[in-house]
């Protein structure tokens, strides 16, 4: 089972940054991020296939950076320009093999950004 694990949370003022981290024990062909505010459905983010090839919700397109490392089998999620609208628990999902199915979840990680 691959376990996926996020870090790098916290809590920002709008207009500032934060770099998320997913520190996967296991080579994984897409790498994704999600996020869930309270009370409502969980939201995709970003994706980042094993070649590098990147693509991004429309809501955070030109603010957000996905990229990866694949020898550490590591993706991190670079936030900038950040929204109260961005406060969300954000956690990190891979597929298993080719499969298109987010099999694997992380813990999640907290961000929290004031206005």
């Amino acid at each position: 089972q691959l376990q996926l694990v996020e870090s790098g949370g916290g809590l920002v003022q709008a207009g500032g940054s934060l770099r998320l981290t997913c520190a996967a024990s296991a080579r994984s062909y897409v790498m994704a991020w999600f996020r869930q505010a309270p009370g409502k459905e969980r939201e995709f983010v970003s994706r980042i296939t094993y070649d590098g090839d990147t693509y991004y919700s429309e809501s955070i397109k030109g603010r957000f950076t996905i990229s990866r490392d694949n020898a550490k089998n590591t993706v991190y999620l670079q936030m900038n320009l950040l929204k109260p609208d961005d406060t969300a628990i954000y956690y990190c999902a891979a597929t298993s093999g080719r499969q298109p199915a987010y099999d694997f979840w992380g813990q999640g990680t907290q961000v929290t950004v004031s206005s």
